[in-house]
């Protein structure tokens, strides 16, 4: 597949997921063009932001929404050239970080995005939010909604088995080791699809590289760290001891992310390492089950454990746009509890903000912990400097599981990538 930042692969397959249910495409809320009472918008966010809309005209009468909802990969080859040409709606989806043509780095450094950091919700947003939704200290993107990666437990097939989820890393291995010898892998792992390679390195990543050193991303974009030299080392290693001791089914490679899926959902595996909005789909695949999104740990301090928690993708505003007010008072719809709890029900996910007043659901109670714990960090590629540096590291993922590439070998290519900056 295309690579991407992780963010926009969840853009993607959420919006996949919520087409069954929405034929997406071209969409203009009222008639008409231009004038005060009407924003245009283009968004990602199929079979959610109708909704928002929805909501967003109702509370303020006389007001027309003009929309497109398009998948990501369409999306971001459209939106610089929209803006470039002075054609961009008033509003848009907008990654967080960096790495795609529709991140918020990328869009404000040429000035494309207004400055949002006046706005009432700017200042609350939690830290680990804040740093992928601002360029140079200014606050661009309105983040309504975050996702977390854990492990995704079958709670019926956990039952079968007699085991319950693991701590500490010492726990981890001896839970796969009980697991396979009932003869059900401890979690279905789908890396036929290289995206999903990156899941399991980026749970353990969060504890054994985040957790003592928070400054890490800092510090590599000093000069002061690198991939080779630094914990990342013990975090890859961990992933190939979890192959080694059998914590996935067979043939990873050769298992794609819907089979994955199946695996888990029906109890042949005890779970799967995942991003919450994984919960959603096991759930169309065993509507009877019951999922959990627990930590995977890393080490053997469980108070010590990190969990990847990224912002999703939210929305910018355009420099230049032809209604700014009204854009701002959409925009801040989306931030109010009204509009976020909206988008993050649809969506699976979890508010940004505290306070929403949103109803967790339980499979996401340790993760709405861990973030009001603020014991998160975002995804790791929203940080770097461009997407080479993801896609080297999925594809040589996928040469370690085949035998053709090491740890070392993989860390130091990442390097070399980083290095060559944007």
């Amino acid at each position: 597949m295309k690579t991407r930042t992780l963010t926009a692969v969840i853009a993607a397959t959420t919006a996949a997921a919520l087409l069954a249910a929405c034929s997406g495409g071209t969409k203009a809320s009222g008639s008409g063009g231009g004038g005060s009472k009407t924003l245009t918008l283009a968004s990602v966010d199929q079979g959610s932001v109708e909704d928002v809309v929805k909501a967003f005209e109702k509370a303020n009468p006389g007001v027309k929404v003009r929309y497109t909802t398009s998948g990501a990969d369409q999306y971001q080859q459209q939106i610089r050239t929209q803006l470039s040409s002075g054609t961009a709606p008033d509003v848009m989806s907008v990654w967080p970080g960096n790495g795609n043509p529709g991140a918020t780095y990328v869009l404000a450094k040429p000035g494309y995005l207004r400055d949002l950091s006046d706005q009432p919700w700017a200042a609350k947003m939690p830290a680990a939010i804040k740093s992928v939704a601002q360029y140079q200290g200014k606050t661009y993107t309105a983040i309504f909604g975050q996702n977390g990666i854990g492990a995704v437990y079958n709670e019926q097939a956990m039952a079968k088995a007699g085991l319950t989820p693991p701590d500490t890393w010492t726990r981890l291995l001896a839970f796969c080791k009980a697991a396979k010898a009932k003869g059900t892998p401890a979690f279905a792992l789908g890396i036929q699809d290289n995206w999903v390679t990156q899941l399991v390195l980026y749970a353990l990543v969060a504890t054994t590289v985040y957790g003592p050193d928070r400054d890490f991303d800092q510090k590599m974009q000093s000069g002061q760290a690198t991939f080779a030299t630094s914990p990342w080392t013990t975090a890859l290693d961990k992933y190939v001891t979890m192959q080694k001791t059998g914590c996935f089914q067979k043939n990873p490679l050769g298992t794609n992310y819907e089979a994955s899926q199946q695996l888990a959902a029906t109890g042949k595996t005890l779970g799967i390492v995942q991003g919450n909005w994984v919960i959603a789909l096991l759930k169309q695949k065993n509507p009877q089950g019951t999922f959990t999104l627990k930590p995977l740990p890393a080490d053997d301090d469980p108070a010590g454990t990190v969990i990847p928690a990224a912002a999703g993708a939210g929305y910018g505003v355009n420099a230049k746009a032809k209604n700014p007010e009204l854009a701002l008072k959409f925009v801040n719809f989306v931030m109010s509890p009204q509009g976020m709890n909206l988008f993050v029900k649809k969506q699976g996910g979890l508010p940004s903000l505290p306070d929403t007043g949103f109803q967790v659901d339980p499979s996401l109670t340790e993760l709405s912990q861990f973030i009001r714990s603020n014991r998160t960090v975002p995804f790791m590629d929203q940080r770097w400097p461009n997407p080479k540096v993801q896609q080297t590291m999925l594809s040589g993922l996928q040469e370690i599981f085949s035998g053709q590439s090491t740890p070392q070998k993989l860390l130091k290519e990442m390097d070399a990538d980083y290095k060559a900056g944007s």
